[in-house]
């Protein structure tokens, strides 16, 4: 029987409007002869075999490529960093490697930026849409804020005095996509890269933009608001010091007196020597 049907055998019963209502919103057709109490809990029943699916390849995590195992496209980026010797041998083993996905989906690799025999390094996490479009670090808004961070205290990446001069990097040189922050993977199978980058460099002091590149080189896991205000030390001699990073000051404004006071912390060691 129809819903129709019943609501024309029940004409004048209390519970015809109802049954008119659901006529009205296109419910005229019944499941079942007994009404289903949805309020209590019923137990799962098992698939049929015929629904059961194979199951899926394991994809590899977001811009890891998938040829070989990842022990052993880190030991690949361990090898290609050691075996450069100089920055554009760096720059190419960079660009060659192809264990990072994110460089199959970004235009450009952003290598680094200044004066490469500057006494202050930069690192930060990794290149933004702007940076991406130019094959440069902090080049988008962030950087234009990070340009008169160390302005104010007298370094340039535009300077060729290695005393004035800061040079700039990130842990990642390509643009992950939709600017998303990197996974420990990629950070993991990028870090060869910027170990050996610091140590062809070889900085006295390496300011970590952010929570990213702190994390990294620092390996350490605590909040970036727990590791600035203070020098760590780097097995190449370099001192680390880690503060926020310019798009989070840009969100942030009420830290940027904490960021002023890192700065004022490298700009004292830097007059100490």
């Amino acid at each position: 029987m129809t819903f129709k049907q019943a609501c024309e055998k029940t004409m004048g019963h209390p519970l015809a409007e109802a049954l008119q209502w659901h006529i009205d919103n296109g419910v005229d057709v019944a499941v079942g002869d007994v009404a289903v109490n949805r309020t209590v809990a019923r137990a799962a029943e098992p698939p049929k075999a015929s629904e059961l699916k194979p199951a899926e390849p394991k994809h590899a995590e977001p811009g890891i490529a998938i040829t070989g195992s990842f022990a052993a496209l880190r030991q690949k980026a361990v090898d290609a960093a050691a075996a450069a010797n100089t920055l554009e041998g760096l720059r190419e083993a960079i660009r060659v490697y192809d264990g990072l996905e994110v460089k199959r989906t970004a235009t450009n690799l952003v290598f680094a930026d200044g004066n490469p025999k500057a006494r202050v390094m930069v690192i930060g996490e990794a290149p933004g849409a702007d940076e991406d479009r130019q094959g440069l670090p902090f080049v988008g808004v962030s950087g234009q804020l990070l340009d008169k961070m160390f302005e104010c205290i007298g370094l340039s990446r535009r300077e060729e005095d290695p005393a004035k001069a800061i040079y700039i990097s990130n842990i990642l040189n390509w643009r992950p996509p939709g600017n998303r922050t990197p996974t420990e993977a990629e950070i993991s199978l990028a870090m060869p890269f910027i170990e050996r980058h610091i140590a062809l460099v070889a900085p006295k002091y390496v300011v970590l933009m952010g929570a990213v590149a702190a994390k990294g080189i620092l390996d350490m896991d605590q909040a970036i608001s727990r590791l600035r205000g203070k020098f760590y030390d780097h097995p190449s001699g370099a001192k680390l010091l880690p503060t926020y990073h310019p798009s989070f000051l840009l969100r942030t404004p009420l830290q940027k007196k904490k960021a002023w006071q890192d700065l004022l912390l490298l700009s004292d060691a830097l007059k100490d020597k």
